[in-house]
């Protein structure tokens, strides 16, 4: 990968978005490209691991597993988001798995790289800061609604968010291509593919959505927010 495209890569993600352009060229001068299939592993849970990765082009989605071999999805990822910044930190192993969804580029940088960049590159270490304080507000957020939303609240917040984040406006509604299967949608609101279809059979039925495979119109974007609140 060409220098000048982690560059571009690196400043447009919120990590690493105030850096000057000196550290900036630092990064890019040390990053590795990586190329991943759709459902290739990008690392597993409990793995060894230093790198911290930024999404070049592509989607990620960030797992953890129960020992049943339950699993729940912690996030989807698109260019120029981060993740593995916590091993990235501390040196330790894996706190949850990540698995490219689809076609996928990643720009790496390892923990020396970053350290140094800490040490040498003012704004290096206000990033990575930002980031994890990112990180911990995520998953605070994701604790509360499992606790105080039910299944059809998670999930209508859910879409919502997926659709202020990559839907398309449309005179029928927000069009969203729906980046996971209905399995890995319910993994990430917590409940069983059976129920996820069923709720949105439901949120069909009373006019917030129309279904087209794995096309979804939001018709009433608000009526969503409103579920999922």
């Amino acid at each position: 990968m060409d220098p000048g495209v982690n560059v571009s890569l690196l400043a447009g993600s919120a990590l690493f978005a105030d850096l000057a352009p000196q550290a900036l060229r630092f990064l890019a001068e040390r990053a590795n490209r990586v190329d991943l299939a759709r459902g290739e592993i990008v690392f597993h849970e409990g793995d060894d691991g230093d790198t911290l990765y930024v999404i070049a082009e592509g989607l990620v989605k960030v797992w953890v597993s129960s020992s049943g071999g339950e699993e729940m999805v912690l996030a989807t990822l698109r260019s120029p988001d981060a993740f593995g910044e916590l091993s990235a930190v501390d040196g330790r192993p894996r706190s949850a798995s990540a698995t490219a969804l689809e076609s996928t580029t990643l720009v790496a940088l390892d923990r020396a790289t970053l350290l140094d960049a800490v040490h040498h590159h003012a704004g290096v270490a206000d990033g990575m800061l930002t980031a994890l304080g990112g990180l911990a507000r995520r998953i605070t957020e994701q604790t509360s609604d499992l606790v105080f939303l039910d299944l059809a609240g998670r999930l209508a917040k859910t879409l919502a968010a997926l659709a202020d984040r990559d839907g398309v406006p449309r005179e029928s509604g927000v069009v969203l291509e729906l980046p996971l299967t209905q399995t890995e949608l319910a993994e990430m609101v917590g409940g069983s593919r059976q129920s996820v279809n069923k709720t949105l059979k439901l949120f069909e039925h009373r006019g917030f959505l129309q279904m087209h495979g794995r096309e979804v119109v939001i018709v009433d974007l608000e009526a969503l927010r409103r579920r999922g609140s």
